[in-house]
């Protein structure tokens, strides 16, 4: 399948074909869109990405990778919604090594003017979630995989369920007790 043209609000244009990749990304890209807006939501002006760059930047970062089959939409949607927290992660990470300086020497302020800058607790928060999310999957990896589709992947838990392999009940008590550890972890 070949890109859209560019006018039409589908794939990123002037990129290699990647066959089947490219199939199911046309097929899921509203969702994929409606999926980004989800997760950006709640950013503020402080966001790190609108939502076409997270959708396109998670394409980009599935090209690199065009060996990889999907049996179905739901299994791409499901990679698509990893894909998509990893983006957002690398992004507020780099944005925080930058504001410390990256590589450059720090140096304390006398002045009060830092204390009245804005601060990046939306940023701080998307941190504190994933390594609340990466404790989870050290102690439970299905119980993280919940969560990571039910949130990342905006996925029912039917949907769960069956790309799973487990019952809509596994996935309901997974769920619960999967918030009440990230509950926990992020007081």
């Amino acid at each position: 399948m070949s890109f859209p043209e560019p006018t039409d609000p589908g794939l990123p244009a002037g990129l290699p074909a990647h066959g089947q990749l490219d199939a199911l990304y046309a097929d899921a890209y509203r969702e994929l869109r409606r999926l980004a807006r989800a997760r950006l939501h709640g950013g503020g002006r402080n966001t790190v990405l609108d939502t076409t760059a997270l959708v396109h930047e998670s394409y980009l970062r599935l090209a690199r990778h065009s060996e990889i089959a999907f049996e179905d939409k739901l299994r791409f949607m499901v990679y698509a919604g990893r894909v998509m927290r990893s983006v957002i992660i690398d992004l507020v990470r780099e944005r925080q090594a930058e504001r410390r300086g990256g590589d450059v020497a720090h140096v304390t302020l006398t002045t009060q003017l830092g204390e009245h800058l804005p601060g990046d607790a939306g940023e701080a928060e998307i941190l504190r979630v994933h390594d609340a999310l990466e404790e989870l999957a050290k102690l439970d990896p299905r119980m993280a995989q919940v969560v990571e589709l039910r949130y990342f992947a905006g996925m029912t838990e039917p949907e769960i369920a069956q790309a799973l392999g487990i019952t809509d009940r596994t996935v309901r008590r997974d769920w619960q007790q999967a918030r009440l550890f990230l509950a926990e972890a992020l007081r």
